[in-house]
């Protein structure tokens, strides 16, 4: 299927550029990641959603190298947010749930004294190697964390030297407390953060995960209104309303840059957590999107915007990774890649073109030993070309048959070519194993 950009009149790329700014002499660039909180990878105007509108992402996508095959390491957001945020896939930082297993009659989170300690096993996890806000503090970024954020206090744990989220499980909160307010209730912890690094004359990281268009799905009357009128189901219309809302404060920020000079010497990034099919019929997810590693859980646009350095594109056919953001902002930044990423500059397109697949697992919500992860794998996954191959793990509770799908006739995944290509399930599924065996035994 072909998806099409929006036609934009010439007026309205005209830019008039403020004076050069302090921040924008400094030798490295800013940096600004977008993370998108529970969308479907194809609700957005740019990617030809018959209702949903998204003018300041379709913008941004018109002025990006702007990958439409894109693809998240892990269907959940904790998982997958540590890989993001270490370019390392879920089975090696070994953040493979949102919480540990929660004995009966427990309370979840980790203000609970007696599952304290799992908790803590878990977040420790983020320091095993550099993440990107440490590498990016050691050359003199200051760096901002805003929105969703599991692992604790993001100074301590994460290297961030500004942070929203608070981080103590006294003060309750279980995946960003404070920081989930950023982009729902104004950017202003944002522009106050960037004004203090202009100040400082120092180039700036900003991890910007907000909550949305993630539940509650209590987007503003307007919104609602407009798409109340586009479909039968209350909850279908406040979705697609919280991803318009979710585009508004996306267009808020960006031009906030634009305000302030940033845009040259800033790299803008964007990509999705993880999926999300709105249920017609409750308030939760449809099968087949988060938590799942079918395309509705797993697919992401993924784009980069850096005026002058990399040359806009809307590439359909490259596959791309998440675990390929870390990589990008270090080389973008003049940094080396630690050998523990394993993922590939964007910009190099000969390098992504020599890769041909991606790879990636789904696991439990609940970590069943958190001593051993990646028991709780339940399947991995790869795509390369037009086929792909779900590997459910063996003793995982709902172990099935494999699947094969080939995407480029197929892209909902309705029919299971497994049986009639035993061997192109050979093939992958040795793909896979070179990639990542998986655990030895089953949970």
């Amino acid at each position: 299927m072909r998806f099409l950009l929006p036609f934009f009149p010439v007026a309205c790329l005209i830019l008039i550029t403020p004076a050069i700014s302090r921040a924008q002499d400094v030798s490295r660039p800013n940096v600004l990641l977008i993370i998108s909180d529970d969308q479907a990878w194809g609700d957005y105007s740019f990617l030809g959603h018959p209702h949903i509108r998204t003018p300041h992402l379709d913008k941004l996508a018109g002025e990006s190298l702007t990958y439409t095959r894109g693809y998240v390491a892990s269907p959940l957001c904790r998982p997958s947010l540590a890989s993001i945020f270490s370019g390392k896939y879920a089975h090696q930082h070994g953040i493979t749930g949102n919480d540990p297993r929660i004995p009966p009659g427990k309370k979840r989170g980790r203000s609970n004294p007696e599952l304290k300690p799992l908790y803590e096993t878990i977040m420790d996890r983020i320091d095993d190697d550099p993440g990107l806000a440490h590498i990016l503090g050691q050359v003199g970024y200051l760096s901002l964390q805003t929105g969703k954020w599991w692992e604790g206090d993001p100074k301590k744990r994460g290297g961030f030297t500004h942070a929203m989220t608070h981080g103590d499980p006294k003060r309750g909160g279980r995946h960003g407390d404070a920081g989930l307010r950023v982009s729902r209730q104004g950017i202003k912890p944002i522009t106050d953060f960037i004004t203090e690094a202009k100040e400082q004359e120092k180039p700036f990281f900003i991890w910007h995960a907000p909550f949305l268009p993630h539940t509650p799905h209590n987007p503003p009357a307007r919104l609602f209104e407009k798409y109340r009128k586009k479909s039968d189901s209350k909850f279908v219309a406040r979705y697609w309303a919280m991803c318009e809302w979710f585009d508004e404060t996306c267009g808020e920020l960006l031009a906030h840059l634009d305000k302030e000079g940033l845009r040259k010497n800033t790299v803008v990034l964007y990509v999705t957590d993880n999926g999300w099919i709105q249920s017609a019929d409750s308030g939760r997810y449809a099968p087949r999107s988060k938590r799942s590693p079918n395309e509705g859980g797993i697919r992401t646009p993924i784009m980069i915007r850096w005026p002058g350095k990399v040359v806009q594109k809307f590439d359909e056919q490259t596959l791309v990774s998440s675990i390929d953001l870390a990589p990008t902002i270090l080389k973008a930044c003049g940094l080396k890649v630690p050998p523990t990423m394993d993922g590939i500059d964007l910009r190099d397109r000969a390098a992504l073109g020599k890769r041909n697949a991606v790879f990636g697992a789904a696991y439990d919500h609940d970590i069943h030993d958190v001593s051993k992860p990646n028991l709780s794998v339940q399947t991995r996954f790869v795509v390369t070309g037009d086929w792909k191959l779900l590997s459910h793990h063996q003793g995982a509770a709902q172990a099935r048959p494999a699947e094969l799908y080939n995407l480029s006739v197929d892209p909902a995944e309705t029919k299971n070519l497994a049986a009639r290509h035993p061997g192109k399930v050979q093939q992958l599924r040795a793909t896979l194993d070179t990639w990542w065996a998986g655990p030895e035994t089953a949970p």
